[in-house]
């Protein structure tokens, strides 16, 4: 598999997996899109005043979303314990860690994927679990994540990864009145979420022609 590294708009990195035809954040900005598309709309800052977040990052990637919602944490809470929890296939991708140096602080800890499965630092930790999202999710534990952070390549590219099946596993996981967040708006993700359970609204709008989804299980305004 052959992955290029590219330089997106807001001058941070990120890699073009060539086999599959889709760079694995927008080029309108890498690190852009992991702040407002994910901690944005999970209310990372909310979340960390209760002392502690467990985030479940599907199709981790890079790990440029959950670094910048750690880094959100703690300028909020430094003493905050956040778990990341991460889910990812493709163990080239996480290797590509040791190539980049985007501009969030936290991305030190992430270096230490590439060896190590498991990072833990005062009240971070970090776990890898590595396989078929579809498959390793089922070995979390119910009602446990206070933010999703939904990140898989597009539903074009991946229909598998975003079926009525695998949206139920996570609905499973994510506590009431917590966020899904996804930077995708397409109409078959929307109606297989609901379909699961979910409820769902736009999330933000960054460098796309449409916003992202947010969504979350049970009534509850937005806001």
């Amino acid at each position: 598999m052959f992955m290029k590294l590219i330089k997106t708009a807001d001058d941070t990195e990120t890699f073009m997996n060539e086999e599959v035809g889709e760079s694995y954040h927008s080029q309108t900005g890498a690190v852009e899109e992991a702040f407002k598309k994910y901690t944005v709309p999970c209310k990372i800052k909310k979340l960390a005043k209760s002392g502690k977040i467990r985030i479940l990052d599907i199709c981790f990637g890079i790990g440029y979303n959950s670094a910048a919602a750690i880094d959100v944490a703690l300028v909020e809470n430094p003493e905050c314990e956040i778990e990341v929890v991460a889910l990812e296939y493709d163990k080239e991708i996480v290797d590509k860690i040791a190539e980049v140096n985007p501009p969030i602080k936290s991305y030190v800890l992430f270096k230490e994927l590439v060896n190590n499965l498991e990072v833990q630092e005062g009240k971070i930790s970090i776990k890898l679990i590595m396989g078929d999202a579809r498959e390793t999710i089922r070995q979390l534990e119910n009602d446990s994540f206070d933010a999703v952070f939904m990140d898989p390549f597009s539903p074009k590219t991946a229909p598998e990864m975003w079926g009525v099946d695998f949206f139920k596993e996570i609905l499973r996981l994510i506590k009431e009145k917590r966020i899904l967040a996804t930077y995708t708006c397409a109409r078959m993700v929307r109606e297989n979420m609901l379909a699961a359970g979910f409820n769902y609204d736009d999330g933000p709008i960054v460098g796309r022609r449409g916003p992202g989804t947010i969504a979350w299980k049970e009534e509850f305004k937005i806001g």
